[in-house]
């Protein structure tokens, strides 16, 4: 496949490691990736931005209780479902093609959730975006690996790719609390507009066109056992970060792991899976997964708890915590673009090792948090840490994933790649939501004691977040105590991913130490 040197050529068959190891990205490739990471930035923001809308939208279009988690919720689980299928589909009818459809539906959607007159037509606005955002993924990430094929230019393109999604998670809370100040809450949804404009109107012209060859016809069997698989997964544990522990929850991980079983046999028996399960043999895919599963419980977790702390502990505006969050944003930034330029020199393995070890130290900061003024400096120091480990796993993990995996498979690849670390941050909200909340109950039950409201009583003893929107009702002192019990969950959920992130550290640089400073995993 030429090097973008014609933005309409579909490759007919992939590429040697030999070959593409010679040919080095020009600018016009460095262009490309400039435009692919628009559509990057806008996923990440779409996730995050929405949250501080909420209380505005709620009091405009008065959805249900159900109805607000729905809102938040189906945008994250239509592409946790289609993730898969999407990146497949694009191996097979064409990587820009796919992209460029795909964020026409997505700009279509914002309209439509911008402008949403009832919960339900939000709802189905959001579930839009998830699909168009499936879409728009996989093909992003599989077009850098067809367009920067040299390993080093490859990897650093990746890395690239990857803090501008972490940077757009990061922004939504900002862009999203500057909006808010002057326009309704549907602003935030037509931010996408000019993005997509740009990339519909130049993609054409400037990324190059892949389709994989000899490719057979997409298993809708494959697709169907797919989405059962995943989306009660997903549900559960998510239900799980809601509410705990619940029949209902286990019942739909159990539905799910079931479906996930008959999909992994059903992809043993075709000759075109919509998975190639061989590539779980290579040791840098599996590991690279895992390192990313691990990796993004640790901080899909802290986060939600850190977010917390510095809103109901230490006091501050969703807006205000959210530029708080920012100097860690640009730790993972610089991460994320200099951990390849140091695989260069030294091996990938220990660059994430090492990059996890400082992680761990974040981690451990995090346990000497208290109700002081101080810990907003303590958080932002420690999640600059944690976010320098998250950067290096995301750019080098990623280009792992993608390396191990041959041409005409890297679709579905970088779809593995991202469903793991859509379902890590899941995991982590759950676990560590849960390992938190828990802990607090157990703290809060013997300071409640007191004579007091019986719905004032249960708000303080569910949460933290309910013992707050009683502040008023409550006694003196105990909601300094309901802080302190919620504290006291963030250590041993920090302590928690101390341990696990040191342990994932070790097995980054026992199992990756094959993988030399100038190699690229062979395919």
């Amino acid at each position: 496949m030429q090097a973008c040197g014609d933005s309409t050529l579909i490759s007919e068959r992939p590429q040697t490691q030999t070959n593409t190891a010679e040919k080095r990205a020009g600018r016009r490739e460095w262009v490309g990736l400039a435009l692919l990471a628009l559509p990057t930035i806008l996923l990440g923001m779409d996730l995050t931005l929405l949250h501080l809308a909420l209380p505005a939208l709620a009091l405009d279009l008065r959805p249900t209780s159900a109805q607000t988690l729905w809102i938040v919720d189906s945008y994250g689980f239509m592409i946790a479902g289609l993730l898969i299928t999407m990146g497949t589909l694009g191996d097979r009818i064409g990587r820009r093609k796919l992209l460029l459809v795909g964020a026409a539906a997505f700009g279509i959607a914002s309209v439509m959730a911008a402008y949403s007159t009832s919960a339900a037509m939000l709802i189905a606005a959001r579930a839009v975006l998830g699909v168009a955002g499936a879409t728009l993924m996989p093909s992003t990430l599989a077009l850098i690996s067809n367009m920067f094929q040299h390993p080093h230019q490859r990897a650093l393109a990746i890395g690239v790719w990857a803090t501008m999604f972490a940077l757009g998670m990061a922004a939504g809370p900002v862009v999203g609390g500057i909006l808010l100040e002057h326009y309704w809450w549907g602003a935030g949804f037509l931010v996408a507009l000019p993005i997509i404009a740009m990339l519909l109107v130049a993609g054409p012209f400037i990324l190059p066109e892949y389709r994989a060859p000899q490719q057979g016809r997409l298993d809708l069997g494959s697709v169907a056992l797919s989405l059962l698989a995943l989306l009660p997964i997903v549900y559960g544990i998510k239900q799980f970060a809601k509410n705990g522990i619940e029949a209902g929850a286990l019942w739909a991980i159990a539905g799910g792991s079931v479906f996930m079983i008959l999909f992994i046999r059903r992809q043993r028996r075709l000759r075109s899976p919509l998975i190639d399960l061989d590539l779980f043999s290579n040791r840098a895919f599996s590991v690279a997964l895992v390192v990313l599963l691990v990796g993004l419980i640790g901080v899909g977790g802290t986060m939600l708890l850190v977010t917390q702390y510095l809103q109901l502990v230490v006091g501050l505006s969703p807006f205000t915590a959210g530029l708080w969050m920012g100097p860690p944003a640009l730790a993972m930034l610089a991460a994320g673009i200099t951990a390849p330029l140091l695989a260069r020199k030294i091996r990938p393995g220990n660059v994430i090792a090492g990059a996890l070890g400082l992680s761990v130290v974040g981690y451990l900061l995090l346990t000497q948090l208290d109700n002081a003024s101080r810990g907003i400096e303590l958080v932002t120091a420690s999640f600059a840490l944690v976010y320098l480990g998250l950067g290096t796993i995301a750019a080098l993990g990623t280009d792992l994933v993608v390396s191990a995996a041959p041409a005409e498979k890297a679709g579905s690849a970088s779809a593995m790649s991202e469903t793991v670390q859509e379902l890590g941050l899941a995991v982590g909200i759950a676990m560590l939501g849960s390992l938190t909340t828990t802990i607090y109950r157990i703290k809060i039950a013997d300071r409640i004691d007191i004579p007091m409201a019986l719905d004032v009583r249960h708000a303080a003893s569910d949460s933290l977040a309910g013992a707050t929107s009683v502040a008023q009702a409550l006694p003196a002192g105990l909601l300094e105590q309901a802080q302190t019990a919620f504290i006291t969950g963030v250590h041993a959920a920090a302590a928690t991913c101390a341990l696990c992130v040191a342990i994932l550290a070790g097995l980054a640089a026992i199992t990756l130490r094959h993988i030399g400073i100038s190699d690229s995993p062979t395919k």
